[in-house]
């Protein structure tokens, strides 16, 4: 029981340390992933639609 007591101490004071980003870099870094998720998704349907065009004029 104390390793256990003595793990979430030292767990804590390690989160003490960490540096936790502001609301301003947590909404910048946000925008900036569902940005590129989007554009991800939309050159995947593009590259989706032409392969399936490519196959249907195969067929």
């Amino acid at each position: 029981m104390k390793k256990i007591i003595q793990f979430f101490k030292e767990s804590y004071a390690e989160l003490k340390k960490v540096t936790w980003p502001s609301r301003d870099e947590v909404a910048s870094s946000t925008k900036v992933v569902l940005i590129s998720v989007v554009l991800i998704a939309l050159a995947l349907g593009i590259v989706d639609f032409l392969i399936f065009k490519g196959i249907d004029l195969i067929f």
